[in-house]
């Protein structure tokens, strides 16, 4: 019966042991950390504007994207051949985005977009913070924020002139 519960633990041991150093606990520790943290700036932004995706949704896209990059990598799994998981992950947050694009019949108008496409962005920046490129997930979070926080302005007067009667114009932000 010893034996057993000697084997037991041994096979619980092996099972975690794929952060078998601290220098590989750090790391994905980081990795993981960035992609939430990028995520959840981009989500609170989304919140704020009260859009249909906000903090959470923007947290688990980022943070789930990462970990289907990071997991091949700590497999082994050449970094080339990661572009298989790549499109995985684009074509299942693709899917995701198009939940929250509606088109409504009555005045022929689309919203969403910029939903969809900051889901889709997020999920990128949690791939590039999953594959150790932080420098460029903060940079492109930082890019995207600028986007989504300076332009949400220009969306707001074209949304005011619209409902003034004015001429609508093709390139409008539809969901701040």
């Amino acid at each position: 019966m010893d034996e057993w519960w000697i084997v037991s633990w041994m096979t619980i041991q092996a099972e975690f042991s794929d952060l078998g150093d601290a220098a590989d606990i750090t790391r994905v520790i980081v990795r993981l950390t960035v992609a939430v943290a990028l995520g959840a700036m981009l989500g609170y932004e989304r919140e704020s504007v009260g859009a249909s995706a906000g903090l959470r949704t923007h947290m688990l896209v980022s943070l789930g994207s990462a970990l289907f990059v990071l997991i091949p990598l700590q497999a082994g799994m050449q970094v080339a051949d990661v572009s298989r998981v790549l499109q995985g992950v684009t074509a299942g947050v693709g899917f995701l985005g198009a939940g929250a694009i509606l088109k409504s019949q009555s005045d022929n108008q689309i919203t969403g977009l910029t939903t969809a496409a900051g889901v889709w962005l997020t999920a990128a920046i949690g791939v590039a913070a999953g594959m150790g490129r932080e420098g460029t997930a903060v940079l492109t979070a930082v890019f995207a924020l600028s986007i989504l926080s300076l332009l949400k302005f220009k969306g707001a007067r074209a949304r005011a002139a619209q409902q003034r009667g004015a001429p609508a114009r093709n390139d409008r932000d539809e969901d701040a």
